[in-house]
């Protein structure tokens, strides 16, 4: 499969790290991973960790204008990062919204549980008519699912405003990723999702604007775990960031 816009091989090769950027595992992979990044590394600033982030999303998406779309929830921009990675860390669980956002995370950097919404709330969604990632969060907030989790939402607007609505009722997840995309409900969505994150001091990282998806989401999540795996490795000391 692809994530971050390049092939991954999820074999193992004794020849290559652990983990790696991008989910590269073979030597031609991680020379086009890190040349695909040095050259990202010229169009965004490389200063804080809110800076790879941004690097990620233009490297996901294609555009160097897609950093200036990026919102974040917190003391600072880089306080969504440092919470995603010291919960990476801490092996919290990462709960998607939909298969596709599960599919794009990488496997490697990390003890953490990846599971989705996507299939519970069945009854919810049939008894109230909400759709069905909507009433999945609700179903796993109410087993207690999203709390000190990741939770990533890059599909679905309805999915984001319904984990507003838990936000507000006292759910704290360690950090949230938002990138539904669309024209409907989509940038209202993410909008509304700051809002209440901002009131209840949970960490979150989002875009502006109808541009999103499954992708960026899984790529800006697959940044916490690279973040994550560079202080576990001793690069990063998340204080001092």
């Amino acid at each position: 499969m692809t994530t971050d816009g390049h092939a991954t091989d999820d074999t193992d090769d004794g020849d290559v790290e652990e983990y790696a950027d991008l989910g590269a595992t073979t030597a031609n992979a991680m020379e086009i991973a890190e040349t695909s990044m040095d050259r990202v590394r010229n169009l965004v600033p490389d200063e804080t960790l809110a800076d790879r982030i941004r690097q990620k999303s233009v490297h996901a998406t294609g555009d160097p204008e897609f950093q200036h779309l990026l919102r974040f929830t917190g003391t600072d921009d880089s306080e969504p990062v440092r919470a995603g990675a010291r919960a990476v860390l801490d092996e919290a669980p990462v709960v998607t919204d939909i298969t596709m956002v599960k599919a794009g995370i990488t496997g490697r950097g990390h003890d953490c549980e990846v599971r989705k919404a996507i299939g519970n709330g069945a009854e919810l969604a049939a008894e109230t008519g909400m759709t069905r990632t909507a009433a999945s969060v609700l179903e796993l907030d109410s087993e207690g699912v999203y709390d000190g989790a990741i939770a990533v939402v890059g599909n679905a607007p309805t999915a984001a405003l319904a984990l507003a609505d838990c936000l507000e009722d006292g759910t704290r997840p360690a950090a949230i990723v938002a990138t539904p995309v669309g024209f409907v409900k989509a940038a209202e969505s993410r909008q509304r999702l700051r809002e209440v994150a901002a009131e209840q001091r949970v960490p979150l990282i989002t875009n502006v604007g109808r541009r999103g998806g499954s992708g960026l989401a899984a790529s800006l999540t697959n940044e916490l775990i690279h973040v994550a795996s560079d202080v576990r490795d001793g690069d990063v000391v998340l204080d001092e960031q």
